[in-house]
């Protein structure tokens, strides 16, 4: 038989359980019965005298105050980068990443810094003891004594001290692991991470709470769980480890209070976590001697150039299917180019193996990188070196063309504070009225122009 709840404290009506009662506020107060004791009518009143509580009644867009987001600075500018400029008063974020990562000891490093500012926070976990985190936290100088920890794995209970508490700003550690009596299936299933991310979304909005939740991975390195995970919260970032070990990537895929695709970089000692303030020396510090395949190109990440070294190999194909393979970049994209190469510059590819490598990790779908890479391809066939003090972005049409790149100067001044002495661009992206002290720009406008570069002699 179909069951309803009503709350023992103020009668309120519900179709579902759930752990606080909307009207009277209470915990744990709703007990299961018969649905056919409720009349429609007393459904339709209760129902609609929830709605008033929770603030449900519809309103014009115009009549709703707006104000600016209240941010906390969490100690890392990096990280205040990725999140848009600090950390948002009542916001949810996810930070997934593999075993190892530096999850945990960068979150509790932020607790630390936080805790300074004299909020309140607290660390929940449910896969380390209290011995294992203050053993970390006296490793990274992080001994406060505003840090409270809980072990526990129950929502309700999770919930039932963070209010007891007043944390302001609380870390789950992790998802996976954590069970609510809303859903019967075991911990880590699709209800379950779903059902208690919900419950904690909803603690956040209600009490203005700030959540980090940390979230295992798969294999491939995609957040493990259910897809509707990422659309529960406010902000999902991966932290992810680059070619040398000493690094973590951070990157943004979903931000409401910032821009997607930013990324902030950090290095791993025995001290924790310290962020790095010149990303583009860790991707160009091997990039001191010029070999062929390769080519140096400016990328805009979230809000700031990126300097990184393209890659490319192109070897006699010794079977009768030719491989195509590219790490960091589309390899659609790449067979693009390649056709592009051949109808226009009579480049034959047809019979070669093509391997393309952006250096350091980094993943990217932006189309300033075309032109990089045609010239790495280029210099790998030839076996002829291409100046490793040159900066080139563009991209290119299929009909030959090369197209202007956003946010052109910017990446031009970030090649000239690195010491570059060259940078072949776009032509409609070369401004007479900007002047470069140190650096000598190059325009072209189709493909063609770049076997007449000068550099190829």
């Amino acid at each position: 038989m179909k069951k309803n709840y009503i709350c023992n404290e103020c009668d309120s009506f519900y179709y579902k359980w759930q752990g606080q009662c909307g009207k009277c506020k209470s915990w744990d107060s709703l007990k299961e019965v018969d649905a056919s004791i409720s009349s429609s009518v007393d459904k339709v009143q209760n129902l609609r005298d929830f709605m008033i509580s929770s603030e449900g009644i519809v309103s014009s867009i115009k009549d709703i105050p707006t104000k600016e987001h209240v941010r906390t600075y969490t100690g890392f500018s990096e990280l205040d980068r990725v999140l848009g400029g600090g950390l948002v008063d009542g916001s949810v974020i996810l930070l997934g990443g593999s075993p190892g990562a530096g999850k945990s000891t960068l979150l509790l490093q932020v607790l630390s810094i936080i805790s300074n500012y004299g909020k309140r926070v607290l660390y929940v976990s449910a896969e380390e003891s209290r011995h294992q985190i203050a053993m970390r936290a006296k490793r990274l100088g992080a001994l406060n004594d505003n840090i409270k920890i809980l072990i526990e794995t129950n929502i309700e209970l999770i919930s039932h001290f963070i209010l007891e508490n007043k944390a302001e700003v609380v870390v789950i550690d992790s998802i996976q692991v954590m069970n609510t009596s809303s859903s019967n299936s075991i911990s880590g299933s699709v209800s379950q991470v779903r059902e208690s991310t919900n419950a904690l979304s909803r603690i956040a909005k209600q009490n203005n709470i700030s959540f980090f939740i940390v979230g295992h991975v798969t294999k491939d390195g995609s957040l493990a769980g259910p897809k509707v995970l990422e659309h529960c919260v406010d902000c999902s970032m991966i932290m992810e480890p680059m070619t040398d070990s000493r690094f973590r990537m951070i990157r943004a895929n979903k931000n409401r209070f910032g821009r997607v695709n930013e990324i902030g970089i950090f290095a791993m000692d025995e001290n924790g976590l310290k962020e790095v303030k010149n990303p583009s020396g860790i991707f160009l510090q091997n990039n001191n001697v010029n070999v062929s395949g390769s080519s140096i190109t400016a990328l805009w990440q979230g809000s700031r150039p990126l300097l990184v070294e393209v890659q490319s190999l192109v070897d006699k194909c010794l079977s009768n299917q030719p491989r195509r393979l590219s790490i960091g970049f589309d390899s659609n994209r790449l067979s693009m180019l390649l056709a592009v190469c051949h109808r226009h510059l009579k480049l034959l590819f047809s019979d070669q193996d093509v391997f393309v490598n952006i250096v350091g990790g980094v993943k990217t779908d932006e189309t300033s990188l075309d032109m990089a890479l045609v010239i790495s391809l280029i210099s790998s066939l030839k076996n002829k070196p291409f100046p490793n003090d040159t900066i080139v972005f563009g991209e290119i049409g299929l009909s030959g063309e090369v197209r202007p790149s956003p946010y052109g100067q910017e990446r031009i001044r970030e090649a000239e504070k690195h010491g570059f002495k060259h940078a072949i661009i776009p032509m409609k992206n070369f401004d007479k009225k900007q002047i470069f002290k140190s650096i000598e720009i190059i325009s072209i406008n189709n493909i063609y122009d770049i076997l007449s570069l000068p550099f190829w002699k």
